[in-house]
């Protein structure tokens, strides 16, 4: 039997996050690093990038940062493209994301292909570009998607909510193509989480006075078992479980990390 700290350490390990600038994926990055990986963080807003990935660097010196647009299917091939087989991450974290809202009634072909793009489509084109470079090595995969895909709760969220349903089917889809071929592909659902975008929500409800957003927080709070909403890094321990040894024969799962709000 291995040691804990043998199973849970991450020396030797190359992890591409997108999504990195801030956030849940800041901190996967500053967890996963005190944990030994080598990083390479993604994010498309090169400045707060550039702080996330200096921050990192306090817990682990290998730290890339590469300023790409995800939405872009030729940025994303031209980021596999700048990896050489000594340089190739290990492993897959598909954290970024966006969640604007809309009246479905108002969406509009633009609205939706742009939602889709970012935290659908893109997912898709990580994912091929990561197991064509590793078909032979394998490797291992993290989707971030919401409890919005399992249970819709708030308004406004269905071009999102379909956008996490396809990260959770597609998670699914991969683990029961390439299980066999050395690859491990799992799931995060994230509950409320307290992060710069939720906390500009937040903000946009108190000052601009929208009561629907009110009544859908305390909605939302009193359906909260443990009756607070998550940290950052309470995901990114998660993230950690499930890229680590620990996590060996954990495959296809859709692992909820919300307080539990899915469950009540």
């Amino acid at each position: 039997m291995e040691p804990t700290v043998d199973l849970v350490s991450l020396k030797g390990r190359r992890i591409l996050i997108t999504g990195a600038a801030s956030g849940i994926g800041k901190a996967m990055a500053l967890r996963l690093g005190m944990s030994g990986a080598e990083l390479i963080l993604v994010d498309r807003d090169g400045e707060q990038l550039a702080a996330a990935a200096e921050e990192a660097r306090s817990y682990t010196s290998a730290v890339q940062a590469h300023v790409v647009d995800l939405s872009s299917r030729d940025q994303v091939e031209e980021l596999w493209a700048r990896f050489d087989d000594d340089s190739l991450p290990d492993t897959l974290i598909n954290n970024a994301g966006i969640y604007p809202t809309v009246d479905f009634l108002k969406l509009d072909h633009a609205f939706l292909e742009k939602i889709l793009a970012v935290n659908l489509e893109a997912l898709v084109w990580m994912c091929q570009g990561f197991i064509r470079r590793r078909v032979r090595e394998g490797g291992v995969i993290v989707n971030v998607s919401s409890i919005e895909a399992v249970l819709p709760f708030k308004e406004g969220m269905i071009p999102y909510t379909v956008s996490k349903a396809g990260a959770l089917a597609l998670t699914r889809g991969l683990a029961r193509d390439y299980g066999r071929r050395g690859f491990r592909v799992n799931a995060i659902v994230p509950g409320a989480i307290r992060t710069p975008g939720t906390q500009a929500m937040i903000n946009d409800a108190l000052w601009k006075l929208k009561m629907g957003l009110w009544k859908t927080g305390y909605d939302f709070q009193t359906r909260l078992p443990l009756g607070r909403w998550g940290e950052p890094d309470e995901v990114a321990r998660v993230a950690l479980f499930l890229v680590s040894d620990l996590a060996s024969y954990v495959q296809g799962a859709l692992v909820p990390v919300d307080g539990g709000f899915l469950s009540s």
